[in-house]
């Protein structure tokens, strides 16, 4: 008889390694039930188990057991993934499928197997511009001028752009129209209207102060309004969010410590931001900096007040609005406001606030728009399709007016818009609420 051991004789390799490893207790929380099917936006569309949470963890688990290597079909499907997060909010076993996902992306970098299109959209965009936002706004400065000096136009139909390599031509074309004027960082503190209630630190970060500058504008009024002192600490940049997504963990981290150190310096007691994906990653500057013994600490006192300007407004609580505004409006739920940080009541409290404002529930509000940061990009053609979906519940309600919570689905339902030829407009929460101010 074979001596017995308590080691098995030929051990199964993992294949998942290092520090940015997915967790095996988060791995194996999942049991399959499939709950989360109806809630995934890719499934619905696709109706494919592999292109469901539960079919990717799967996939995930067959990898770290050593029973498949990563290729690039298996990539594909984590690539697929939208990461709306939507499956967490309905999951009984409490899986954190963001963070396997943000880990396993990791590891596929590491690995050098991320798709040619993220790759070359990690050249353009998440390494080269994201973590410099003195270069990101240089090239808005160029983009801008590109764009308001005919230049767009004319290369566009000299389809010039389709001769050069690494698909210049499709990342130009999905290029958003840029604000007439930027929101910047500064050292003025913006004083709080009648009596302060308390000062507040709001997060200017990357892409939307450069493409909804007066969106930035209108929620430093509202904060005004609402008697807090607001600071804009020059200094800030990225949240990080975009590259947490791709499983960029280095670059990442560098733009969460540059956050924890300019606006903890700040000495406020809170900090506010205006877009849900940037206020999701940031509550989770505890969890990405766990294991940084410099900045854990500093870390889980950011991620605890943080706060997204209408959970923060909802909970001041906000002054009313007077003046009347009679519109019919619809709300689309932003998936990292729903799903991750599951705030839901509060924009729908504020809207309701103002007077005359009627609100009209559409279908299946928090299913995602496709837009999902640099999703649109990587993935269009199955952005396009949830796009698509997005419209016709759109239409469903008979409004002319969106409104949401992030500048990603103000992006992508504009492009919507655009592309239907439908004249209807998308605002943000703190745009109409600025307007009932009359601020």
């Amino acid at each position: 008889m074979a001596q017995s051991t308590s080691e098995p004789l030929n051990p199964i390799p993992r294949g998942f390694t290092g520090p940015d490893a997915p967790a095996e207790s988060d791995l194996y929380r999942c049991v399959h039930c499939g709950l989360c099917l109806s809630s995934c936006p890719t499934y619905v569309e696709t109706a494919l188990e592999m292109e469901s949470p539960r079919g990717r963890l799967a996939l995930m688990k067959a990898v770290n057991e050593g029973r498949v290597e990563i290729t690039p079909r298996i990539v594909s499907h984590w690539e697929a993934c939208l990461q709306c997060r939507a499956c967490e909010a309905v999951c009984p076993s409490g899986v954190p499928y963001g963070r396997i996902m943000e880990r396993t992306r990791a590891q596929v970098k590491t690995a050098g197997l991320q798709s040619k299109e993220l790759k070359r959209f990690s050249r353009y965009f998440l390494t080269t511009a994201l973590p410099k936002p003195s270069r990101l706004k240089l090239g808005a400065h160029l983009i801008r001028i590109y764009q308001r000096f005919g230049l767009q136009k004319l290369l566009r139909l000299s389809r010039l752009l389709h001769l050069v390599p690494g698909g210049v031509a499709s990342l130009e074309s999905q290029l958003p129209a840029l604000s007439k004027k930027f929101f910047t960082p500064t050292d003025v503190t913006h004083p709080a209207q009648g009596e302060k209630k308390m000062t507040v630190a709001l997060l200017s970060g990357c892409v939307m102060p450069l493409m909804q500058g007066p969106t930035m504008e209108a929620t430093v009024r509202v904060l005004t309004r609402n008697g807090c002192d607001v600071i804009v600490p020059k200094g800030q940049g990225c949240c990080g969010a975009l590259n947490t997504h791709a499983g960029d963990m280095t670059n990442s981290r560098a733009m969460a410590r540059t956050n924890i150190d300019t606006l903890m310096a700040a000495g406020v007691e809170q900090i506010i931001t205006a877009s849900a994906g940037c206020g999701s990653n940031m509550k989770e500057y505890a969890e990405l900096l766990k294991d940084d013994t410099e900045y854990r600490d500093k870390a889980n006192q950011f991620s605890a007040i943080t706060k997204d300007v209408t959970e923060f407004l909802a909970e001041l609580p906000l002054i009313p609005p007077e003046t009347t505004i009679t519109r019919r409006i619809t709300y689309q739920d932003p998936c990292h406001l729903a799903h991750a940080q599951r705030i839901t009541a509060a924009p729908r409290m504020i809207l309701k606030s103002i007077p005359g404002l009627e609100l009209i529930e559409m279908e299946n509000s928090s299913l995602c728009c496709g837009g999902a940061g640099i999703y649109s990009s990587t993935q269009p053609a199955l952005s396009k399709r949830l796009m698509n979906r997005k419209m016709l519940s759109i239409k469903a309600t008979g409004v002319q007016e969106v409104i949401t919570a992030n500048p990603g689905c103000m992006l992508q339902i504009e492009l919507g818009f655009k592309s239907q030829g439908i004249q209807s407009k998308i605002r943000h929460v703190v745009d109409i609420l600025d307007e009932a101010y009359g601020l």
